[in-house]
């Protein structure tokens, strides 16, 4: 599954530890959303979106073989 969370978190200048205390997670969970190897919950994956004030098919994206 691609994601845009780096690219969405760049715009807003905000580390990995910014966002990860404003949603409630590890610093490491967002890494390892952000590098594609954790797919996050659903709950995890709107929480994400509504930080970002977007839709979560605006942040996650799926690939072929997903």
């Amino acid at each position: 599954m691609k994601n845009k969370l780096r690219i969405e978190r760049s715009k807003l200048q905000i580390t990995q530890a910014d966002l990860a205390a404003a949603i409630g997670v590890s610093r490491q969970s967002i890494h390892a959303i952000e590098s594609g190897k954790y797919i996050p919950s659903t709950l995890l994956a709107i929480k994400l979106a509504r930080y970002f004030v977007c839709k979560v098919e605006d942040l996650f994206e799926l690939e072929e073989n997903d």
